[in-house]
């Protein structure tokens, strides 16, 4: 017998406080007074009192038991804290992928009306990445593959890791959650909030739903894409 997500067993939430509160040279949620650590043992202490604010909230949401399938800001920050500190390079490359194929690069050749709407918005931001962040990416008509100009991957690679660990955690699920490295560095600089760059980055979805409709699984998958993306617009902001 499959035993089903309802029965799993979880932790029972053992606190009943949760505060934030200055430890070891940085910001810390508190539990009780204690600082609760990642799986890996590393303490949460967070460069921000709004970041640990953030991280805090999760901690707060569990009623009965602990259930991290329901602690996003909890896992982002383990991401950063034990998986990103030894592998920043690896971090930075993920998110170069991206880049030498950016979803805002692949304009469409048909139909006109998505042409029209892809020129209109993402053009700016292609613009916007080369004037303000260094990045002059190529841009290409339907799906064949066309690489980058290794310089512009080079500075892909150079903004990644300006990141703290932290920081760079966060970009690279942007990254990956739009398909487009431009996307997740504007989000990251305030240039979009997290729904207009979540509506560019599904450019292509939303034209379709419009002319056939929405399926209902789809729906629950692009609200949950949603609530991704705004949760890294708090994560970056928090961040600072």
């Amino acid at each position: 017998m499959i035993e089903g997500r309802d029965s799993v067993q979880r932790p029972k939430r053992f606190y009943k406080a949760v505060t934030v509160g200055e430890a070891d040279g940085g910001h810390a949620v508190l539990l009780d007074g204690r600082t609760p650590k990642t799986p890996a043992g590393t303490k949460l202490v967070l460069p921000t009192a709004a970041l640990a604010a953030l991280i805090a909230e999760d901690w707060e949401a569990q009623v009965e038991e602990i259930d991290t399938s329901r602690m996003p800001a909890m896992r982002l920050a383990a991401t950063g804290l034990d998986r990103v500190a030894g592998a920043r390079e690896d971090v930075a490359e993920e998110i170069v992928r991206y880049a030498g194929s950016d979803l805002i690069c692949y304009f469409a050749e048909h139909p006109a009306g998505l042409v029209a709407e892809q020129e209109v918005r993402w053009t700016p931001l292609l613009a916007w990445a080369e004037e303000e962040l260094g990045l002059k990416l190529v841009r290409a008509a339907g799906v064949l593959h066309r690489a980058q100009p290794q310089a512009t991957l080079d500075r892909a690679r150079a903004l990644a890791l300006e990141e703290n660990d932290l920081g760079l955690a966060a970009l690279a699920h942007a990254t990956a959650l739009f398909g487009s490295a431009v996307l997740a560095q504007a989000l990251r600089r305030g240039r979009l909030t997290a729904e207009a760059a979540h509506d560019l980055a599904r450019l292509d979805e939303a034209f379709q739903e419009a002319r056939w409709g929405v399926d209902y699984e789809a729906a629950d998958r692009t609200a949950a894409r949603l609530k991704e993306a705004v949760l890294l617009e708090r994560w970056f902001r928090a961040l600072g």
